[in-house]
């Protein structure tokens, strides 16, 4: 199999497989931009017993979760436990503190916390009472619409991962692709309409 450009752009690609391509090289770039370029700037400290990444006058400890907002709490949860996710919790947000931190008003919601098997990555998962969901326009936006709603997996088996999800209500937007001799590819239409993304390496 020839090895083709960097952008994906060989014969027979599709263009949401050289959307994924790409998306995985702009992630290399921007670490090599961001951290190892500027690494004689960037140092780590540890306050508290945390270990802190310092870029100029900017702090951050972690990227803690993403938020998606379903209409269904308990599918969700057994949407993304069939991927392999673990929930790590449930509870309720309420009261004046949640009405000021998202900017609505009477904000009642039951959320569940899942978390990827080695601990590292979240999802929180909300299902509001009050005030009501708003749903998006469109209803299930394609994979070049403007904002967050695609999030990644890696996975060891993505047949296997596709059948199972299937069970579940998920839908190809495409088919399984392959990248040269290293990735697997595809995206799914999960919960509430958000595009799961899955990639399984294989060399």
């Amino acid at each position: 199999m020839s090895s083709g450009s960097l952008d994906g752009s060989g014969p027979g690609r599709s263009p949401s497989l050289r959307s994924a391509i790409v998306q995985f090289w702009a992630i290399a770039c921007c670490a090599w931009a961001r951290v190892i370029r500027p690494a004689h700037t960037a140092f780590f400290s540890t306050t508290g017993g945390s270990a802190l990444f310092k870029l100029g006058d900017m702090t951050i400890q972690r990227m803690d979760n993403v938020a998606i907002v379903v209409e269904d709490l308990d599918a969700a949860v057994a949407f993304f436990t069939e991927l392999g996710m673990e929930l790590e919790g449930k509870g309720q947000v309420e009261g004046l503190w949640a009405d000021r931190t998202v900017g609505l008003d009477g904000v009642r919601s039951d959320i569940a916390m899942m978390r990827t098997p080695d601990g590292h990555s979240k999802l929180e998962l909300t299902k509001y009472h009050t005030p009501a969901a708003v749903g998006a326009e469109p209803e299930n936006p394609s994979p070049n619409t403007l904002g967050l709603h695609r999030v990644m997996f890696a996975v060891d088996d993505i047949d296997d991962t596709v059948a199972r999800l299937r069970a579940h209500g998920a839908e190809l937007l495409g088919e399984v692709a392959q990248y040269e001799s290293i990735f697997r590819l595809c995206y799914l239409r999960g919960p509430a309409g958000i595009i799961v993304a899955l990639a399984e390496q294989i060399s």
